[in-house]
């Protein structure tokens, strides 16, 4: 995970570059320039292949594509 790129302001509701306050990220692969929300949960446990704009699973790995925005408290 990085960034090309760092937020100077942010609007009211915007969810800054990074990772948030405490998210749950557990065999996941985060690409460029994503946007994990507070509280967010991440982990592939238990789920099948799949394929969503947010993000990927593919063998028990979770991809999170570039420039992706992960709202606060999601679930996946």
């Amino acid at each position: 995970m990085g960034a090309d790129y760092y937020d100077k302001k942010l609007g009211e509701g915007v969810t800054p570059l990074g990772i948030g306050k405490d998210c749950y990220i557990k065999n996941a692969i985060i690409d460029k320039n994503a946007r994990i929300g507070d509280g967010a949960y991440i982990s592939p446990e238990g789920k099948k292949d799949e394929n969503n704009p947010l993000y990927t699973i593919r063998d028990g790995v979770i991809v999170i594509p570039k420039n992706t925005t992960i709202p606060a408290g999601f679930r996946i």
